[in-house]
């Protein structure tokens, strides 16, 4: 269904990040959403100067700083990319005038959406998990494709355990 979302009529702006180069900085209001042609991202804030990842996106990914799309207030995350990474990006406007002009754009949306919710009680549940190997394995179970485009580093952090750690694990 993303691939039919790219070719819908719905105008996307095809844009080049550079490594490190951020799509949207804490504090602004995005009112964009973002499909991940090549390449990857990381969705951040920091906490006392310290970065918190809290999701990824790489080829063929929606990603959108949920809270500020939703509600039009500015939002504490950060995107930004990890590598060079091409987006297709598409306005809030165009996009909403999109998904309600068909019943089965609009049944496309709820999905992403109960997705997102879904990912996102996992990833909740992830941080309640005492043991780095458990929240390790069920990483792996549920996304073995993100440890194929991410670097261990942004893992690490993901995962909250020390790159040394996630190196251990995944020897063992």
């Amino acid at each position: 269904m993303v691939e039919k979302l790219l070719h819908s009529g719905l105008r996307w702006e095809k844009k080049e990040f550079r490594r490190n180069e951020f799509l949207k900085i804490s504090g602004s209001t995005d009112t964009q959403i973002y499909f991940v042609e090549k390449g990857s991202i990381r969705i951040f804030m920091t906490d006392e100067n310290e970065e918190r990842i809290i999701r990824f996106g790489y080829t063929g990914n929606i990603i959108v700083s949920l809270d500020s799309f939703l509600s039009g207030k500015p939002s504490e995350f950060y995107i930004q990319a990890i590598k060079k990474t091409t987006v297709r990006i598409a306005s809030k406007k165009d996009f909403y005038e999109f998904i309600y002009a068909d019943e089965e754009h609009l049944k496309f949306w709820i999905s992403v959406l109960e997705d997102l919710v879904i990912q996102q009680i996992e990833r909740e549940k992830d941080l309640l998990i005492h043991s780095p190997g458990e929240r390790y394995a069920r990483v792996l179970n549920r996304s073995p494709k993100l440890f194929q485009e991410i670097p261990g580093k942004y893992i690490a952090n993901y995962l909250r355990m020390s790159p040394e750690t996630l190196s251990r694990l995944k020897k063992s």
